[in-house]
């Protein structure tokens, strides 16, 4: 797979229907966030440093850029951000070649989906390369596009990924529901306005207007998100 997003189609009007269906890839569909976190303090302990674990929580659900960016700043470390972008992504493919575990409920949710034709996007902070090495076991035929963080200008906590993959499907932002597991994914789906599922991962996310909180993707299925809409109504 090599591009993202196809030409923005014309929206559809304003409806109590689900018109599409935006996902998060780490820590949402794949348990993968531990694995950015391993990475990290992998390629630091080579630089000479140790990450406070308390550092997690801030690392999370971000771009790349802000995390490597705070962390480099936190330990004082000599790398420039290009490198260590490098570095972490390189550490973070290595571990999917070995495992890479789906979320509980992540499999049967995509196959409803895609077998009653909800147009369907991945919408994730990591980099193009990290996507479509996670594709490969997620199904590139599960999703009508793929956004990619390092192929926007501004990436998550700001709504423009979510308003991009909303566009590229023709969709009203009002009419998509979004499935998150961290606080910066929540922000940036309820900047464009969109109705959001948080599935926490690393730290809890609390509910909030327009904001359904679940334990597990498997509480999730198809007629759980058209229910958000003909709420919403």
């Amino acid at each position: 797979m090599t591009s993202t997003v196809p030409p923005p189609g014309t929206r559809t009007a304003e409806s109590s229907t689900l018109q599409a269906v935006l996902l998060d890839m780490d820590g949402t569909l794949v348990d993968t966030e531990g694995f950015w976190w391993d990475a990290e303090v992998e390629v630091f302990a080579q630089l000479g440093h140790r990450l406070d674990d308390a550092w997690r929580h801030v690392v999370v659900g971000g771009p790349m850029t802000r995390s490597a960016g705070f962390l480099i700043e936190a330990t004082g470390a000599t790398i420039t951000l290009s490198e260590l972008t490098v570095l972490l992504n390189d550490g973070f493919e290595n571990r999917i070649a070995r495992s890479l575990p789906l979320m509980p409920g992540a499999a049967r949710l995509l196959a409803e989906l895609a077998a009653h034709g909800i147009p369907t996007a991945l919408v994730s902070a990591s980099h193009r390369r990290i996507i479509d090495r996670v594709l490969l076991s997620l199904g590139a035929q599960n999703f009508t596009l793929t956004v990619a963080g390092d192929e926007v200008e501004r990436t998550k906590p700001f709504p423009d990924p979510y308003l991009i993959a909303a566009a590229g499907l023709g969709a009203d932002p009002a009419r998509c529901a979004v499935i998150e597991d961290t606080a910066t994914g929540v922000a940036a789906a309820e900047a464009a306005g969109c109705q959001v599922v948080a599935v926490p991962s690393v730290a809890p996310i609390a509910p909030a207007a327009g904001r359904t909180v679940v334990r597990s993707l498997e509480q999730v299925d198809l007629p759980f998100l058209r229910s958000l809409m003909t709420e919403k109504r």
